[in-house]
């Protein structure tokens, strides 16, 4: 597509785009009287106007039954976890079966690596990306020391080559297969946090598998902004969290994705929990736990529904408007974002901003990372005094992800005009 960084041209976009109505379905924060130019949905996504009636149900229905509710409330509590599973499996490319909505992202990490990660003498390191999100790197720490290695000696991290922002394939694969006789685990970001960078995880994955090494992803950044085929794709496991660009709320509700080979092998160590014994017989109390053959069988402990009605308003939109057509808009939405910063650029007489973000469709997802030049700080306040909404990342990256659910053209140009101003 050509286009241009005009007013006309943003809402002639908008006017084009069959998910234009999504929008109006979000509560937009307000600055001076208007809308926020809101591109933080990957760090908290908005909160879709029908949550409240979600969460005020599961309350009504509480308050007038009680305990009851697990039994007779109007979607029983006892099996409220069971709808996710069928509106999360489009979004991952993955079976139902395999997937299941539970606890948060890094207790999730911990569960799955309990199963996955289970190092021997002589095969026991864990690959990942350098600078992963800090939760990853405390949790492969404290899960190699666990196991009673040292962390400088059990993690090997890849690092982009000296003066590029993000990772090559082949650095990656190389790396894999250096280390491929001790690699008990291969575990990386989807789309890495800094960068916006979507990782290979099919090739990742193969070559992990090719080496005997497990393969996982932490989908933080990826779960509801790119496209995943985590099935087909052949990952092991992978976690995420759901109040990024799954628009659930703070903190809400997380969720797991194991392989069908894996989740119907009931064998399989575990940190084990009364919900995840065989339905048949849980509430028998009996010793000796016996897991469900899904997904559902890493689960702990029952559904927080009031988090989980959350989470199931959000998920309703996305099977409204369904997942290719957003991934299609938000491809339209990110290039025309990386025009409009061109096109900044091209009118400094000293250049500004690198984006460090890659440009290749494949590569990338809502977020674009802006390393700023000169003055990073002073134009991240001035961008936040002008009722731009955006995330600071030390030294000197302004993350921005302008969201096909609720974000339009008109707000990626406001944003450049609000930059060029300020510049």
């Amino acid at each position: 597509m050509q286009y241009e960084n005009t007013l006309e041209f943003a809402r002639q976009l908008d006017a084009q785009d069959p998910l234009r109505a999504f929008r109006e379905r979000f509560f937009i924060p307000r600055h001076n009287g208007q809308d926020t130019v809101y591109f933080t949905g990957n760090s908290l996504g908005l909160q879709p106007k029908a949550t409240r009636d979600y969460i005020g149900q599961e309350l009504d229905d509480w308050a007038s039954l009680g305990v009851e509710g697990h039994f007779q409330a109007r979607n029983p509590w006892l099996h409220y976890h069971e709808q996710f599973p069928a509106l999360l499996a489009p979004l991952l490319g993955a079976k139902p079966e395999e997937v299941v909505a539970m606890n948060q992202l890094t207790v999730n990490l911990h569960l799955l690596m309990a199963t996955f990660y289970r190092p021997t003498k002589g095969r026991y390191k864990i690959l990942c990306e350098a600078k992963a999100f800090p939760s990853d790197q405390y949790a492969l720490e404290s899960q190699a020391r666990l196991h009673g290695f040292d962390p400088a000696d059990a993690i090997v991290e890849v690092h982009p080559r000296p003066g590029e922002h993000y990772l090559r394939e082949d650095d990656i694969l190389e790396a894999i297969n250096q280390h491929g006789a001790q690699l008990a685990l291969v575990l990386f970001g989807g789309v890495n946090y800094y960068s916006g960078q979507v990782l290979p995880m099919k090739v990742i994955t193969d070559v992990a598998h090719n080496v005997g090494a497990y393969a996982g992803f932490d989908l933080a950044h990826a779960a509801g902004n790119v496209a995943l085929k985590l099935h087909e794709w052949d990952v092991d496991f992978a976690c995420w969290c759901s109040y990024k660009y799954l628009n659930s709320g703070p903190g809400s509700v997380a969720g797991a994705f194991i392989h069908e080979r894996h989740c119907r092998n009931t064998e399989l160590p575990r940190m084990a929990g009364w919900w995840g014994y065989e339905k048949e017989t849980r509430f028998q109390m009996k010793p000796l736990f016996k897991a469900i053959p899904s997904a559902e069988g890493w689960q702990l402990s029952n559904a927080p529904v009031l988090s989980m009605a959350a989470h199931h308003a959000a998920l309703d939109l996305f099977a409204e408007a369904g997942f290719e057509s957003l991934c299609a808009k938000s491809r339209q939405l990110t290039g025309y974002l990386f025009h409009v910063l061109d096109a900044i650029n091209a009118a400094q007489e000293v250049r500004v901003i690198e984006v460090i973000t890659p440009r290749e469709e494949d590569a990338r997802g809502c977020q674009v990372s802006m390393l700023m030049l000169q003055k990073g700080r002073d134009v991240f306040r001035a961008l936040t005094d002008r009722g731009v909404v955006a995330d600071w990342r030390e030294p000197n990256v302004i993350r921005v992800a302008p969201v096909p659910l609720y974000n339009s053209f008109e707000d990626v140009w406001r944003f450049g005009e609000i930059i060029r101003e300020i510049l």
